[in-house]
């Protein structure tokens, strides 16, 4: 049942920074805020995963340059794969082989796991191929990262198969703006956040004539500042939050923290994840934030604003060109898009896949494992879909 004492916040899906600050004064002022982190949470991290933006746009480490000889070989992957006639669920880094490029692949695995915690692979060349060739080469080279791909559509919704590939294009001028309820199928601005899964990847088919730049930022670094400064909004995020079902009748919503602390452990160093996306707390478009849950607090409100204020402020904008393909740690980094303008015939296009390295990946958080078991659990060959064009995508269970 809702609680009758209490209202939503004055929160919507673009954040404000003037309420964010008049909110953060506020409770400031008129509230008793603890001083101290919950009981075994780290005063700081150190790792290469903690990492401010303007130091990753002063380096260009990050961009692994694909030699002619490497163009070459994927191309002879492609054909492999073609001949022997399977559906695209049967791409994997067997059917699809690269023996010189999967050592280099590999290792670029294990610095998303381990290292800094997002790469780009530079230079595919798109132009010379057909949207289904571009398919099977991302999902081919991407198999030799992350051998597993994420369903990307909610399993109700499914009738037996998993969308496992996803186009993010606009979509604004060409169906009913009323059916959209994801920022990824329009030009609007995207906000900070995380999306399911353990490795979030994006390959860039063609980019927008005026913005549309992939922000990133670590989220380690954002809980440094939030732990140093603000440890009650530590406390805030680290408990339960009512996350929006969107119309799930089953599960109106479900309570999870934002926040996960993993002490170290023999095999693992010690990690903080933060998992989620603005949208389940304010809607967005057609996707109102339901009526019938409990609202959130003032002070989560002030925890998604400093999430993203905190973000933006150390941001790094990655140059995302054509023929790149991005994959980012979705465990440590948070990741956002500026609003784009596009040309008739001319739209900015990237594909998007979720995939998981078994090798190398983190445990999993148990009020996280029902999404991620919808993500990643028995995604069988046979099921999986790969839209060659865009369609409207309904939302994964939280």
């Amino acid at each position: 049942m809702v609680d009758t004492q209490r209202v939503q916040p004055d929160i919507q899906y673009h954040p404000d920074y003037n309420k964010y600050k008049a909110r953060t004064q506020r409770r400031q002022e008129n509230e008793l805020l603890t001083t101290s982190l919950p009981k075994g949470f780290p005063p700081g991290l150190s790792s290469s995963l903690v990492w401010q933006g303007k130091d990753i746009e002063n380096s260009d480490d990050w961009i692994y340059s694909l030699s002619e000889g490497q163009l070459n070989e994927i191309d002879s992957a492609l054909r492999a794969f073609e001949a022997i006639k399977r559906p695209l669920g049967y791409i994997n880094n067997e059917t699809f082989p690269l023996p010189t490029l999967r050592p280099i692949l590999r290792a670029l695995s294990r610095d998303l796991h381990l290292g800094r915690g997002f790469f780009v692979l530079r230079g595919l060349r798109v132009d010379k191929y057909t949207r289904e060739e571009n398919l099977i080469i991302y999902a081919g080279v991407s198999s030799h990262v992350g051998n597993i791909r994420g369903r990307q559509e909610d399993t109700r919704f499914s009738n037996g198969t998993s969308l496992v590939l996803s186009h993010i294009k606009d979509l604004s001028k060409t169906v009913d703006s009323g059916n959209i309820g994801a920022p990824s199928n329009t030009a609007d601005k995207q906000v900070f956040h995380t999306d399911a899964g353990d490795i979030i990847s994006l390959l860039c088919l063609n980019p927008a004539i005026q913005g549309g730049e992939s922000y990133i930022a670590s989220s380690w670094h954002v809980y440094n500042i939030l732990a140093r400064t603000r440890p009650d909004l530590i406390h805030t995020l680290s408990q339960d939050w009512p996350v929006d079902g969107f119309g799930n009748a089953q599960k109106p919503y479900t309570n999870r923290p934002l926040l996960y602390h993993q002490p170290a452990t023999a095999s693992a160093p010690e990690r903080i994840l933060i998992q989620y996306a603005r949208r389940y707390f304010t809607g967005f478009l057609s996707q109102p934030r339901s009526s019938d849950i409990p609202p959130i607090t003032e002070a989560q409100a002030e925890a998604l604003d400093a999430l993203h204020f905190l973000a933006e402020e150390n941001r790094a904008s990655l140059d995302f060109q054509k023929g790149d393909i991005q994959y980012v740690n979705n465990l440590s980094i948070f990741h956002a898009r500026n609003g784009f303008t596009d040309e008739p015939g001319n739209e900015r296009h990237l594909m998007r896949l979720w995939l998981r390295d078994p090798e190398h990946a983190w445990q999993t958080p148990e009020p996280l494992r029902a999404r991620w078991d919808n993500v990643y659990k028995d995604v069988f060959a046979d099921e999986q879909v790969f839209p060659l064009e865009p369609r409207l995508r309904k939302t994964v269970g939280s």
